[in-house]
């Protein structure tokens, strides 16, 4: 199923919460909704449901205009965060729910309620209610739900957020599968970049009710063509400063560098570079790299990781290190810059380079 929003916005009162949009999602794709909280994705997700009716614009399933179709005439299945599930019902009956609606067999609807609970590892626990479940059980159970109803259109937000890691690890490998089986068009809600990353598919980097960017997710995050968007789509946060390009160098906060990398094919002028953090170590890369001295503001050992917060000719930086490095608040630092890995963009945020 194709649906095309078309100058879509939301507004509540004196306030926007989604801002004009325009974006066209293919049938049979993963797409994520990938932004902050209160960046605007379950709202933007409640109007593609037809909970939630468009002050302005137009949606589109398959071609057919549905603004203001309720949800309950929209093939369409929805999973919360925090999950719903039927208190009174049975495991069985809470993923049969569905089924019965409309209107399939008894023998359909136990061949579909196995099979997915099967897949979801539900099996042991059909003849229980929710209540005598984890909260991760319970999610499943959602999950499962929407996966037996075989809708058109599947709404996840942050579906996996109340799941046991072991659990989750296996379901973000398996959802985008699951769904493309099924031919759903399937849209994911998540604040985690890693997880949209590792989903796949494609992504809408959104801001403040806005869609910054949309486009291949791995694409995306590897040539995003703002600094709004680069943002969204980097943890830890993308480190910005500003650079002056001069004849046979670069400038940094009056502090003169040789023009290697990225920077050796621009024009002399401002510009301002992006860094993602495990492009700026406390180790020399085997590439062009420029040495910029910091001093440490904090310091966080992350499992195999160590993540400093230094500051590094006057603006806060993060650096992104494998294995442990132990250093501590006022300790100097001398950080190596991947020069070819820097991002480039115009005084006005657009990338260039």
């Amino acid at each position: 199923m194709t649906l095309e929003l078309t100058h879509v916005q939301l507004r509540v009162g004196a306030g926007t919460h989604i801002y004009q949009t325009d974006l066209k999602l293919e049938e049979g794709r993963f797409n994520i909704l990938l932004g902050t909280t209160l960046a605007g994705k379950t709202s933007l997700m409640r109007l593609m449901a037809g909970l939630e009716k468009p002050t302005a614009g137009r949606l589109y399933f398959n071609g057919r205009d549905v603004t203001g179709v309720p949800v309950q005439k929209r093939s369409v299945a929805f999973v919360y965060q925090q999950f719903i599930n039927y208190p009174n019902f049975t495991v069985y009956d809470n993923i049969a729910s569905p089924l019965r609606v409309q209107g399939k067999s008894r023998a359909q609807i136990d061949t579909a309620v196995k099979e997915v609970a099967e897949m979801l590892k539900l099996t042991p626990m059909l003849r229980r209610r929710p209540a005598e479940l984890s909260g991760g059980q319970q999610q499943r159970i959602a999950l499962a739900r929407a996966l037996v109803k075989r809708a058109e259109l599947v709404l996840l937000d942050e579906p996996l957020a109340n799941l046991d890691y072991k659990l989750r690890e296996e379901l973000r490998e398996e959802l985008p599968r699951l769904f493309a089986n099924q031919g759903a068009t399937v849209v994911y809600a998540t604040s985690e970049p890693t997880e949209a990353l590792l989903l796949g598919g494609y992504t809408a980097a959104m801001h403040e009710g806005r869609v910054v960017e949309y486009g291949e997710t791995a694409r995306l995050y590897r040539n995003p063509g703002s600094m709004l968007a680069a943002s969204v789509f980097s943890d830890p946060p993308i480190n910005f400063i500003a650079v002056r390009r001069e004849t046979d160098s670069i400038v940094i906060d009056g502090h003169g560098f040789p023009a290697v990398g990225v920077f050796a094919c621009l024009g002399c002028g401002d510009y301002i570079a992006g860094l993602r953090p495990h492009h700026l170590t406390l180790t020399p890369p085997s590439g062009d790299a420029l040495e910029l001295s910091g001093e440490v503001r904090v310091a966080e050992i992350t499992g195999s990781e160590s993540v400093i917060h230094a500051r590094v000719h006057g603006v806060d930086w993060v650096s992104q290190n494998h294995g442990i490095h132990v250093v501590k608040p006022g300790d100097k630092v001398v950080l190596f810059m991947q020069a070819e890995k820097a991002m480039v963009f115009d005084p006005d945020g657009k990338r260039i380079s």
